[in-house]
């Protein structure tokens, strides 16, 4: 059963301090494997080359989605305050308090005992909102409605059950579901997957289990699973 922790943006009025940036109206997901230690980041947005912006993690410690008006310094600075074993909720807290833009942002966290917290603003453009469950949580905003968080959550909590797949499975097929489901309500350009495995990079030198990108196609969730199978 989900714990939904759902918030619907009521105001769509953009502040002009906000012109400067790009909206990245996405629709991601952050996740853990208890069993093999995989930590990741699924997303797709109509957004050139989403997976430079959204996605961020650490073996051992966590991973983030920072989209809406995104604040990258959450990226860093959540994995910053996980690996010092803060809570994500109180991790979470203490970015979003120091932003006087938080009403823009969207983001998720989780760290490496499966805890999650997530935060949509609310000038979040609508929809927009997330849902929490078991060791994932899913967001997304500008999307086609509330079913596009509920289907990524659904999916995800059945992948998972499924022998003999992996978290770049179950994180995948999160985000078909999500776009099944209408997803970004724009359209869709671009998609990202990250996940992370100690020592599990190139040579052994990095934790990059899987860092896999599409910036710029027609179908980029049906193009990043290609990759993906021939990773």
């Amino acid at each position: 059963m989900l714990t939904a922790e759902q918030m619907k943006s009521d105001d769509k009025v953009l502040d002009a301090t906000q012109d400067r940036q790009p909206l990245i109206a996405t629709f991601s997901v952050v996740a853990f494997d208890p069993l093999s230690g995989d930590l990741g980041v699924a997303v797709q947005s109509k957004f050139f080359g989403v997976g430079t912006v959204v996605p961020w993690a650490k073996a051992n410690v966590g991973a983030v989605a920072t989209q809406s008006y995104a604040n990258i310094t959450y990226g860093p600075e959540g994995l910053s305050l996980l690996e010092q074993n803060i809570h994500p909720k109180v991790a979470l807290m203490q970015l979003t308090n120091s932003d006087n833009d938080n009403a823009y942002r969207q983001v998720s966290m989780i760290d490496a005992s499966g805890r999650t917290s997530s935060f949509t603003g609310s000038r979040c453009n609508d929809w927009a909102g997330h849902i929490a469950g078991p060791n994932f949580a899913v967001q997304g905003n500008l999307l086609a409605g509330q079913a596009v968080v509920e289907g990524m959550a659904e999916a995800f909590e059945t992948s998972s059950n499924i022998p003999g797949t992996e978290l770049a499975d179950w994180l995948m097929a999160s985000l078909q579901a999500g776009q099944d489901a209408g997803g970004d309500r724009r359209g869709r350009q671009s998609a990202a997957l990250l996940v992370v495995r100690a020592h599990a990079g190139y040579a052994g030198m990095n934790d990059r289990y899987i860092d896999l990108r599409v910036e710029d196609h027609q179908t980029p969730i049906m193009e990043l699973a290609r990759l993906l199978d021939i990773h």
